[in-house]
């Protein structure tokens, strides 16, 4: 294979990284394939009103599930396959089992197929992503922008000593601020957004590559940026609301079974309450299945900690301990997404050793969270500054999305038991 056709067949792979490129191979490879493949009686008869209606399911599947893929794939620490499944079952759940009520009949091997094919395509558009949106970052070494590859880890980065950049990048990064831009890098730094290469603010590139927004040096405009939108926390609410309702009869089940399980094994109280730090300061009360032993010291929970009863042990690393939060929800004192509630003496102490860390509390407290799934439950003061830089960036970027995302993530943490104590 010579140079040229290498470089072509790299354009045409990197290309599946666009939407409209995967929507159009997909709907080709997941929909009409399958179907030909099955019913070639198509070309003689035509499509009939059944037949038109299963393409068009087997469609919206395919087009939601790449939308929604694509959509949670902008933010930071995306880069595994362990979230389409689970986009995969949502959506196959809203789309295939209300149209299953309808009057119009279902071919069980077509949509087998087309779910089959699906999933494949899902797999080879990650992993070819994952080979072609490795970004090479330039980067000019002045200010704060001087250790840029040990800050953010995550992109190849280049030293840029001179204003002759030699190779293709991705964008360029420096501290604008720094007085060391001299002219000459500003002349540079011009002549690069002129041929359309993007130039970032350390702080930005460092926010979208890490999930994390730095609460040491914030400025005063990020403060109003840290105020979520007050009519997107009422949808907020109300599809916390509808969801938990959705789950009743499913969640009342896994009530009775740990209930009886928290009895049989020592016969103590099925149920625990503490008080924690809730929206805007206020103290709540948090409902939660009991995992430790009765009388146990109300402390930070560490790694092996005796305290944890072998029902207890199961409970935490499922997170079926936190399923009675719901009765927070329902009172609309927690959200099932949004930073974690921590013990009051705690967030005290917290408040004299983390800066702005009351700054979390502008937003109901979460079941789950962009923190805990990227990092899991924090001990001590260095590991709560690192979890409040994702709380801050839970924040900043709050919509619906991004729940979205932390749902479909939650249930990968639920089902590895990553981040457990």
């Amino acid at each position: 294979m010579n140079k040229n056709s290498f470089m072509f067949n790299k354009r045409i792979l990197a290309s599946l990284k666009f939407l409209p490129v995967q929507l159009l191979i997909g709907l080709l490879l997941c929909t009409w394939i399958p179907y030909l493949f099955l019913d070639w009686s198509y070309l003689d008869q035509g499509f009939n009103t059944t037949s038109t209606f299963n393409i068009l399911i087997s469609g919206m599947l395919t087009s939601l599930t790449l939308f929604t893929l694509n959509l949670i794939r902008q933010f930071p620490g995306i880069n595994s396959s362990s979230y389409i499944l689970p986009v995969f079952i949502f959506w196959f759940a809203l789309v295939f089992v209300p149209a299953e009520l309808t009057k119009y009949s279902f071919s069980l091997i077509y949509y087998c197929i087309s779910g089959i094919c699906l999933l494949s395509y899902l797999f080879i558009i990650n992993i070819i992503n994952r080979r072609y949106t490795i970004q090479t970052l330039a980067y000019i070494p002045v200010g704060r922008a001087i250790n840029m590859p040990e800050q953010v880890p995550s992109a190849d980065w280049l030293k840029l000593d001179t204003t002759n950049l030699g190779q293709h990048v991705n964008g360029i990064v420096t501290d604008l601020h720094s007085y060391d831009l001299t002219d000459d890098w500003q002349e540079f730094i011009a002549h690069q957004t002129l041929q359309g290469i993007p130039v970032y603010h350390h702080r930005h590139i460092r926010e979208s590559l890490t999930g994390r927004v730095k609460i040491n040096h914030m400025y005063e405009n990020e403060l109003g940026s840290l105020l979520p939108c007050e009519n997107y926390m009422m949808v907020k609410y109300c599809f916390d609301f509808l969801i938990i309702l959705a789950l009743l009869p499913m969640t009342l089940i896994i009530f009775l079974f740990t209930a009886i399980a928290i009895k049989l094994e020592d016969n103590g109280k099925v149920f625990y309450t503490q008080l924690r730090v809730g929206h805007r300061g206020k103290s709540i009360k948090v409902y939660k299945f009991r995992s430790m032993r009765e009388k146990a010291k109300e402390v930070l929970t560490v790694d092996n900690d005796d305290r944890i009863t072998k029902v207890g042990y199961f409970l935490r690393r499922t997170r079926i301990d936190e399923l009675p939060q719901f009765i927070n929800v329902l009172k609309g004192e927690m959200s099932l997404i949004g930073p974690r509630a921590e013990f009051i003496d705690f967030a005290l102490k917290l408040e004299q050793q983390v800066p702005f860390f009351n700054y979390r509390h502008i937003v109901k407290p979460g079941i789950s969270g962009w923190a805990q799934v990227n990092q899991g439950y924090a001990t001590g003061a260095e590991e709560t500054k690192l979890k409040i830089e994702y709380d801050f960036y839970y924040i900043k970027h709050i919509s619906f999305t991004l729940d979205l995302l932390i749902f479909f993530r939650t249930i990968h943490t639920t089902l590895t038991g990553f981040g457990s104590r």
